[in-house]
């Protein structure tokens, strides 16, 4: 194979193009060329496609996906945690690269705020070389400084894509709400950053968690991750309707901690008012820029709310998942949650598909 076809987004809202690029031949140190085995479809590359965040233009999609090595280049022994990888191993990897130096990285130990920070599928224009730098490809190619993990042989590649980023996403976001046994919880939104709240929510000891969402099939998807109600958006369709069954569900004083996880910034209104007094509400789903709303800062302080932003996630946090991955019941969940394999000459249909909320989890299979 001389050349390796990828899905490329040319132009905001046009449909992707499909390119041809050189193979790499020529691995450099601490590089991985890997073959892309599957490459999820995230919401957030639903929002790139409309433009609601700016990025390079043409880019390769995709930051959350998994393969098997390839080629590795010189000093690339051993993963993230210290396993020996070698061609053939199956991997994923941390989809952010950060300088470890900046003010953020050094001094904040924010990380996911570094000032020189650029994930795959997103920062990379693929008019430079090497190109490949996203999943909707047949190969990517990890350059130096990547965060690496070989798969562990009793973890499904299915299992670790389903769960996507949306999983250690997740992680990162309640550690920050710091959830403590016994807490109430909401989770607005019930695709597959929803589910992984959910999981981890009830991991961290949440004793009740209500799923708010839609359609059905992603409300029984809540259900079997383990929500103790659901509140049907295509019933319940006022704020006024919602917040009164997830009260009823919840209690009427509200939840300690509410996660939005839409992207819509209407429901951040929303999540206020299912709050009780002195709870947080955590936004983890505006990772674009889809509008502003209104909303009254009386609320905050009359309530005494904590709002808490959190943005991506650290290697650490794909390290915790990967290890929850390994325990039954979770790898079996969240494999199950891809409902939809598309070739990757129809990653439009892909995108269309997640777009249009038909789908649990959707994956490009090249």
């Amino acid at each position: 194979m001389s050349h390796v076809k990828a899905a490329v987004l040319v132009e905001y809202e046009k449909p992707l193009e499909f390119r041809e690029y050189p193979r790499i031949e020529n691995v450099g140190p601490g590089e991985a060329l890997v073959r892309v085995d599957l490459a999820g479809i995230c919401g957030t590359d639903v929002h790139l496609w409309h433009g609601q965040l700016p990025i390079p233009l043409p880019v390769i999609l995709g930051h959350e996906a998994a393969g098997r090595i390839e080629a590795l280049g010189d000093g690339l022994a051993e993963d993230w945690r210290g396993h020996p990888v070698a061609v053939g191993d199956r991997v994923t990897w941390a989809s952010s690269v950060v300088c470890g130096s900046c003010y953020y990285c050094r001094q904040k130990n924010q990380p996911t705020r570094c000032v020189a920070r650029k994930a795959y599928g997103i920062s990379y224009c693929a008019d430079d070389s090497p190109h490949l730098r996203g999943g909707y490809a047949e190969y990517i190619l990890l350059r130096a400084g990547t965060a690496l993990f070989r798969i562990p042989d009793t973890v499904p590649t299915e299992a670790v894509v389903g769960a996507g980023c949306a999983l250690v996403t997740a992680i990162h976001g309640i550690e920050r709400t710091s959830i403590t046994w016994g807490d109430t919880v909401v989770i607005q939104g019930t695709g597959p950053v929803g589910l992984a709240a959910l999981s981890i929510a009830k991991e961290a000891g949440a004793s009740k968690v209500v799923a708010i969402g839609g359609p059905k099939h992603r409300l029984d998807l809540a259900r079997e991750f383990g929500a103790h109600a659901v509140v049907d958006m295509e019933e319940a369709t006022t704020p006024e309707e919602r917040l009164k069954q997830a009260l009823d569900a919840v209690g009427r004083y509200g939840a300690d901690v509410v996660i939005e996880c839409v992207g819509h910034p209407a429901v951040v209104n929303e999540g206020m008012d299912l709050c009780r007094d002195g709870g947080k509400l955590l936004v983890l789903g505006q990772y674009a820029d889809a509008g502003t709303i209104d909303f009254r800062p009386h609320t905050i302080t009359r309530k005494q709310l904590q709002l808490i932003g959190s943005w991506g996630f650290e290697p650490r946090h794909l390290h915790a998942g990967l290890n929850l991955l390994e325990r039954s019941g979770w790898k079996e969940l969240f494999a199950g949650e891809i409902t939809h394999r598309f070739p990757l000459a129809e990653a439009n249909e892909a995108l269309e598909t997640v777009r249009e909320w038909r789908s649990g989890k959707t994956v490009i299979q090249p």
